[in-house]
């Protein structure tokens, strides 16, 4: 009975981190180039049921042995858990918003299945990071930077200095000032599945150069969109619900087993 109870619990536990994950994923539903989170649900490792106790009699010229014997009853499953969570590098629609700071990736083809291509940016502690979000604009200082303040790179890892709005990014990828041209800095990620996720729409992970074979466009004036369907999100946290629901009256059930063999089966004796 005890292990029902657990099966029950980890039943609840699973769908309660599910709906957290599909719950920020409603929030970042209108977030530029967020990539909607995907959570892997299995069952952990199955355990097989024997039969203990019974014996076996061997006869012998003094009477006979006993042997303990053993009889496989079958497996048991001890319940689910979240065993990952990994975001969808789907492609989101691009929308144009008419300001010259947006700056979208349109993705073509690429060598690797996973891959997928990403702006540079520095955080807020020097570091190379990745991201989706084109939603840019110029600081005080004149330099490129993203909603959040990060630096935007150029190739060769360096903040790209626009000194105010006059420049134009070309689809090629360059940016044009009226200092002179800059490529910007465009990753590429060859398994975008190993990639960490960090707040602000950035992505920690190893990056190179765009391979030949991988093609793309910028496109300035315009943002990719959050890829999240949220028609189908709603649905699955409603799922989700129902079966956190499912496995509380479960749980409910054996807690009441539990107290009438506690306090009405023990008063028999």
């Amino acid at each position: 009975m005890l292990r029902g109870l657990y099966t029950a619990a980890s039943g609840m536990i699973t769908q309660q981190r599910q709906q957290e994950s599909l719950s920020n994923n409603i929030a970042n539903a209108n977030t530029p180039g967020y990539k909607a989170d995907q959570t892997t649900i299995r069952a952990f490792p199955e355990l097989l049921l024997q039969q203990t106790g019974s014996s076996s009699q061997i006869p012998t010229s003094q009477g006979g042995i006993n042997f303990p014997i053993s009889q496989t009853i079958g497996p048991i499953n001890t319940g689910v858990y979240v065993q990952e969570t990994v975001p969808n590098f789907a492609q989101g629609n691009v929308q144009e918003t008419g300001l010259s700071t947006d700056v979208a990736i349109i993705q073509g083809q690429v060598p690797d299945e996973n891959g997928f291509l990403f702006f540079s940016v520095q955080n807020e502690n020097g570091e190379e990071r990745l991201t989706r979000n084109g939603n840019f604009t110029v600081d005080g200082e004149g330099f490129l930077v993203t909603n959040q303040g990060n630096y935007v790179l150029d190739e060769a890892g360096n903040p790209i200095q626009t000194n105010g709005l006059d420049y134009v990014v070309t689809p090629e990828g360059f940016v044009q000032t009226a200092d002179g041209t800059f490529p910007l800095g465009i990753r590429y990620v060859e398994d975008s599945n190993q990639l960490v996720k960090e707040g602000n729409d950035l992505f920690a992970g190893e990056s190179i150069d765009v391979p030949a074979a991988a093609t793309f466009s910028l496109q300035q004036g315009a943002l990719e969109q959050s890829n999240v369907n949220t028609m189908q999100t709603m649905t699955d946290m409603m799922n989700a619900y129902r079966l956190f629901e499912t496995n509380q009256r479960v749980l409910r059930a054996y807690d009441e087993s539990l107290g009438k063999t506690v306090n009405e089966i023990g008063r028999l004796g």
